[in-house]
């Protein structure tokens, strides 16, 4: 299985990679709803721990010292989005664990819309370089939007 994926994303940019690793994280939340409508413990934290190593692994690669104000707010979007699915998992909510689908669907098609329409950094290979998606909101540790709901490139 895992296979076909690894050949499907060989040659694939940077800007692919990344949201790629959302759609992953999409996919195992997704996986974590389905877990909890069937009282399915074990593959809700199965899903739930696959889904924060994505995140895990995104913030690790942000690149603070070249993405400046950008890569802040991506590294506080994965701290704020991290909590919310811990929330959502502890209280086997669905409607957490939709919300958090819904930010990190914002954000990855903010990645896809930079993809369509690099700007003057676009030979970056950085993650959380001045290509990167911006926040306009914020969630706060109860995972609520706090002001707006778009998530712009």
């Amino acid at each position: 299985m895992g296979g076909y994926r690894e050949h499907t994303l060989d040659g694939a940019s940077p800007l692919e990679l990344v949201t790629a690793l959302y759609d992953g994280i999409i996919r195992f939340l997704y996986e974590a709803i389905a877990a909890v409508e069937r009282s399915d413990t074990e593959g809700r934290r199965i899903a739930v721990k696959r889904a924060l190593d994505i995140i895990i692994h995104l913030q690790a690669r942000l690149r603070m010292d070249v993405g400046g104000r950008p890569a802040q707010a991506l590294s506080e979007f994965y701290a704020s989005i991290f909590a919310v699915i811990l929330q959502a998992s502890q209280s086997a909510s669905i409607e957490k664990f939709a919300h958090a689908v819904d930010c990190v669907r914002n954000v990855r098609d903010a990645w896809r819309e930079v993809e369509r329409n690099p700007g003057p950094q676009s030979g970056t290979d950085t993650i959380g370089a001045v290509t990167a998606p911006r926040a306009d909101h914020r969630i706060d540790q109860w995972g609520d939007s706090v002001s707006g709901s778009s998530w712009t490139a």
